[in-house]
């Protein structure tokens, strides 16, 4: 069982309740899955650069990823229709929960100069996106055996309402926000 699961429901849900004055435990917000995706720039040209993303976000996650294709042609960044440009998994139940746990305590931490994580990154129906700039800080990752150091987007889908249910749900889970 993991901790955050349990932190969750003794000490967030009592929190939020008295907080957002909720009448019943279904009204909490809850997260209901993580997204990680990583997008491979290169992917179009050489597939051992998506063999590596799909390589590092599975040890990252401890769960298969899928590679994501352009549903487009675009001239400009010379991407055709059905190329393979990224990388993404969704983590759910259990795997959401140790993930999280992860990039709050061991992850985060390790960022060069690190103050914080942007309080502004809402998008308005409580879902909130992080970006890190390297797959580094995460302690699976060996630097002998990466191809290229890239970043990922980390998308936290909850079912609050607004940005301040979220910020509450997310905040209560310690995650180190800005201020």
């Amino acid at each position: 069982m993991s901790t955050f699961k349990e932190l969750y429901n003794k000490e967030i849900v009592p929190a939020l309740m008295k907080e957002f004055n909720y009448k019943t435990v279904m009204q909490v917000p809850k997260l209901e899955k993580i997204v990680i995706n990583v997008g491979v720039g290169e992917g179009h040209n050489d597939d051992k650069y998506i063999e590596a993303a799909l390589k590092d976000v599975e040890t990252i996650t401890g769960q298969k990823a899928v590679v994501t294709k352009a549903h487009k042609s675009i001239a400009g960044f010379k991407i055709r229709e059905g190329q393979s440009i990224g990388v993404k998994t969704t983590l759910r139940g259990e795997k959401m929960y140790i993930f999280l746990e992860k990039l709050i305590r061991v992850a985060l931490p390790r960022v060069r100069d690190f103050r914080g994580v942007s309080k502004n990154a809402f998008d308005g129906h409580g879902n909130y996106t992080l970006g890190i700039k390297e797959q580094l800080i995460f302690p699976e990752i060996e630097y002998d055996n990466i191809l290229k150091i890239r970043g990922m987007d980390i998308v936290f889908v909850t079912t609050a309402k607004t940005n301040e249910e979220a910020k509450a749900l997310l905040a209560g889970f310690k995650m180190p926000f800005k201020g």
